[in-house]
């Protein structure tokens, strides 16, 4: 693995052995290697929607005061390297065939074993740790899970802190078919005498993040029962919330990501940097949490990339996070014509985001792009009252974007690949 080229299609070609949940494999090679996720501190993140932006207002408001923070997280967006990123930062091409470097030589051993090939997830996780451990010191490394937690490659690490951000309906052909069932996996990241933040609501889900965190003996923070937030407006600079919890409180604090659901994941943030502080000797002052939550921004999440009129690109991708974008529609964007291009993966479940999608949009349309599990339009259109069909995507962007006026909204959501698609090509037209 000479250049990044050879390196990155080393690693995608490990998709063929899909996805394997289980810890075996990941504790396998990170033992031949030297074990570097025992050298790093970190802070685990797992939740069904949330996951980015919340890592992203803890690093924000953490580099502010100063600190070096590493994080994982997926998918990209950008570019591949943006998995691994410090300082918000992703890592270098050379940085990633120095990493595949020294990891393959423990996949291709780990094939000789009875536990199997590394699936493509795995790997990259290891070359988190390996880069984080060995290569690049962070003060704090904040790690997301891929999917789940229990069995998810993440969950080899034992963090500073838990984080569960919410729990919705989304992959659930793997975690399985009850909230209750998907916290259980969710759950799984906890630790003993780890603390754990959580804001899930739902009190099913409620009720099986507390009863792991009682058998780990883990103290619980609870949104909206140990600490509080409360949503105020929406203003030119962004969102406006206010916020208490043991020690601290604010009446007003703003940031600039649009949403509801984004005072949700500040917050849960907030607390988490709070707990840093008090109980890890974190010197962080008032002015790096005002100033880190204003800054936070996440690429792909009610991200506008043009005005008049607006173009509006959101990776909502699971009911909960539909939900979500029809909210900050309504809020932001009740008194306009909204147009929404959508697509997503055959896997998920449709019906009931394109009826929210629907009750908002004034037109929608259906189109799918190159992925192997992408639904197709037909499959989609199904559940539309009145659907309009494109095969192409970028066709449907180009004529949409032709017919609309300057007081028209257009909203491309869907999957995240998909929008990370979107994403490129709109910067290189």
């Amino acid at each position: 693995m000479r250049t990044y080229k050879e390196a990155l299609d080393w690693i995608h070609s490990r998709l063929q052995f899909g996805i394997k949940p289980g810890l075996e494999r990941m504790e396998w090679m990170l033992n031949e290697l030297g074990n570097p996720h025992k050298k790093i501190a970190c802070v685990h993140i797992a939740g069904t929607n949330g996951k980015g932006s919340t890592v992203t207002y803890m690093r924000t408001i953490l580099q502010e005061a100063g600190y070096t923070i590493g994080t994982f997280t997926s998918p990209y967006i950008e570019t591949f390297n943006e998995r691994i990123s410090v300082n918000g930062t992703p890592i270098s091409d050379e940085d990633i065939t120095y990493l595949v470097q020294m990891v393959k030589p423990a996949v291709d051993k780990l094939e000789q074993t009875n536990l199997g090939a590394a699936t493509e997830f795995e790997i990259i996780t290891v070359m988190a740790f390996y880069y984080f451990g060995f290569v690049q010191a962070c003060d704090v490394v904040l790690l997301e899970t891929g999917l789940g937690g229990r069995y998810d490659s993440t969950n080899v690490v034992h963090p500073l802190l838990s984080v569960i951000t919410t729990i919705g309906h989304d992959h659930m052909h793997i975690l399985g078919e009850t909230l209750a069932a998907i916290a259980g996996e969710k759950a799984g990241i906890i630790k003993h005498s780890v603390p754990v933040i959580t804001g899930v609501s739902q009190p099913e889900a409620v009720e099986v993040i507390l009863a792991e965190a009682s058998s780990q003996k883990a103290p619980v923070y609870q949104l909206h029962t140990d600490f509080t937030s409360r949503y105020i407006a929406s203003s030119e600079e962004g969102e406006v919330f206010s916020f208490t919890s043991e020690k601290d409180s604010w009446e007003r604090l703003i940031i600039s990501m649009k949403g509801e659901h984004q005072v949700h994941n500040a917050s849960l943030a907030l607390r988490g940097v709070l707990y840093l502080r008090d109980h890890h000797r974190f010197n962080i002052t008032n002015q790096h949490i005002e100033k880190g939550l204003r800054q936070a921004f996440w690429l792909g999440r009610f991200e506008i990339v043009a005005s008049k009129p607006d173009v509006i690109l959101d990776g909502a991708h699971n009911p909960e996070g539909v939900n979500g974008l029809v909210k900050t529609l309504e809020t932001h964007y009740g008194d306009r014509r909204i147009t929404v291009l959508f697509t997503a993966l055959g896997d998920k479940q449709v019906e009931g985001m394109i009826a929210a999608l629907e009750g908002i949009a004034n037109q929608m349309i259906f189109t799918t792009f190159d992925f192997p599990r992408a639904a197709s339009p037909e499959l989609l259109a199904v559940y539309s009252k009145q659907p309009i069909i494109y095969h192409n995507w970028k066709e449907a962007i180009e004529e949409v974007y032709g017919r609309l006026t300057q007081e028209d909204v257009f909203v491309i959501t869907g999957s995240l690949y998909f929008i990370a698609e979107v994403r490129k090509y709109w910067r290189s037209r």
